[in-house]
């Protein structure tokens, strides 16, 4: 019986996995311990009750507000809030600037295919640090003093302390107003998916327009006013209006830069891949060329593109990391700054790593799912 027992695949298959599993959780174990003796023997504190002391270290600019004196933890969350903010931005920025470079790669006009396949072979060839050494240095060095800024539009500015532009401010119980509007949004966005699994239909531009309303009232509500900041130049800078510092637009640059090259290919890659005979049905249903790219082509590319754009996203937020190179305050520099106030390396790299891997996932997964909805089903 022992003898059959052992000689089932599906039973040695279970075996060997469990060992392995002991053997791995065998070894953390050994390290987290063998860790924590070390330290103990060298003196050094091992623990996150450092979280909750103040920082005692500013912030050139954050999402959030931010002092000196709030708590590492605070820290913490600022540098995750400008990286999330760096990663939105950049991911969604070079996603709308790719299309058009992978379109323009494949266009029948040889001056934007010859132009895009420059770009593109120059840019991916180089590392994204010297491109963002680059782009910082341009916007430190080349661009004018403040008296003589640039100012393409009216109210925007351009200079060495870098790009101002005018900023909406809302007066009255604003917090209040925010909760009402997510409290409004997400009823709304409820609504329609019920509404797609029950017998009321409801269309988007209604519920569009409800929510509108609904936030209109609630705005009336909480005493909600909007005015205007333009900067103004005043002395040797600008007061008033929204600032994007050198070192972010320097970042934001040199990402959507690099990253738009690596999607452009990809896009092109999935838009080449679908047969000629979709373009050859589009026409043949009186279609024009665009209308054909967007509703037959594009459509059967997504389950193409999707893959390999996913991984793009994940290195794109990997890569903000590198922001470090341009002084802007991402969650890697604060960790850094954090190891040299505290002494606490590995529990902020741990907390850096726990960062990183939720927000991988996180990508992962919402792309995963939206592969899934584009994707052929076999019937």
């Amino acid at each position: 019986m022992l003898a059959r027992i052992w000689y089932s695949e599906k039973v040695r298959s279970w075996l060997t996995q469990a060992l392995l599993l002991a053997a791995v959780f065998g070894l953390l174990s050994w390290l987290v311990g063998n860790t924590a003796a070390n330290l103990a023997a060298r003196g050094i504190r091992v623990g996150y009750d450092f979280l909750w002391r103040p920082s005692r270290f500013p912030i050139s600019e954050s999402v959030i507000p931010y002092s000196p004196t709030d708590t590492f933890f605070w820290a913490f969350v600022v540098g995750i809030a400008n990286t999330l903010f760096v990663s939105i931005l950049a991911i969604v920025l070079s996603t709308i600037f790719g299309l058009f470079v992978g379109l323009a790669r494949r266009s029948r006009n040889p001056l934007g295919a010859g132009v895009t396949g420059a770009y593109i072979t120059a840019v991916r060839n180089t590392p994204l640090i010297v491109q963002l050494l680059f782009w910082y240095a341009l916007a430190t060095t080349a661009l004018p003093p403040p008296r003589s800024a640039w100012s393409p539009i009216g109210g925007t500015f351009i200079s060495l302390r870098g790009v101002f532009l005018p900023r909406l401010e809302l007066d009255g119980n604003v917090w209040s107003f925010v909760l009402l509007a997510l409290v409004i949004v997400g009823t709304s966005a409820a609504a329609l998916l019920l509404s797609r699994r029950s017998k009321i239909r409801l269309s988007a531009p209604h519920a569009v327009l409800a929510a509108i309303a609904a936030l209109a009232a609630a705005a009336l509500a909480c005493g909600i006013g909007i005015s205007v900041s333009v900067p103004e130049l005043r002395g040797f800078g600008f007061n008033g209006g929204f600032r994007l510092s050198p070192e972010f637009t320097a970042l934001i640059i040199g990402f959507v830069v690099y990253t738009s090259a690596f999607i452009g290919e990809i896009v092109r890659g999935g838009i080449e891949a679908v047969s000629m005979g979709q373009w050859e049905a589009g026409r043949a249903l009186g279609l024009s060329e665009r209308q054909t790219l967007a509703k037959v082509v594009i459509p059967q590319a997504l389950r193409i593109i999707i893959p390999p754009l996913t991984t793009q996203y994940l290195s794109t937020v990997k890569n903000t990391t590198l922001a470090l190179a341009v002084g802007y305050p991402e969650l890697g520099l604060i960790v850094g700054t954090v190891i040299n106030q505290t002494g606490q390396a590995i529990e902020s790299i741990v907390i850096m790593l726990a960062v990183f891997l939720s927000i991988s996932l996180a990508v992962s997964l919402f792309m995963n799912w939206y592969n899934r909805k584009v994707a052929l089903v076999q019937r």
